[in-house]
């Protein structure tokens, strides 16, 4: 199973924080565990980076059954991060610190998807707009 984008997925986000669209994005991370001690030991780090890249976590919660889906697609947690831009997240994912901590993360992931989602000019949930 994938943790990790592959180079199709790397070069289409590098095109993306190159380009004169690049801007604020929310990255929705779906994650299961096989070592969640190892993960939350990558998270430490991450969150670390995170900040110094000007992102935030949004929101995050134990995932408790997948009601749509298959056995493949069952998760044990859902993160929303908030960056400015999908350069800051390159920023994250190509730091020092955190490619220290990849072997940790790669440990602690039986399973990962990162969906890239449009993202407000702030780190806010936008309840109205889900209202609209």
């Amino acid at each position: 199973m994938a943790v990790e984008p592959d180079q199709k997925q790397i070069s289409e986000l590098t095109q993306l924080a190159e380009s004169d669209g690049d801007g604020p994005l929310v990255m929705l991370n779906l994650n299961r565990y096989r070592d969640r001690e190892a993960y939350a030991r990558y998270g430490i780090v991450a969150l670390e980076v995170l900040e110094k890249v000007g992102g935030r976590i949004l929101w995050h919660a134990d995932a408790r059954a997948t009601v749509v889906g298959g056995d493949e697609e069952t998760y044990d947690e859902v993160i929303a991060v908030w960056y400015p831009s999908a350069a800051a997240f390159l920023a994250l994912a190509t730091d020092s610190e955190t490619l220290a901590a990849r072997a940790d993360r790669i440990a602690g992931l039986e399973r990962a998807a990162l969906i890239r989602c449009e993202g407000s000019p702030e780190p806010v949930l936008n309840a109205e707009a889900l209202a609209a």
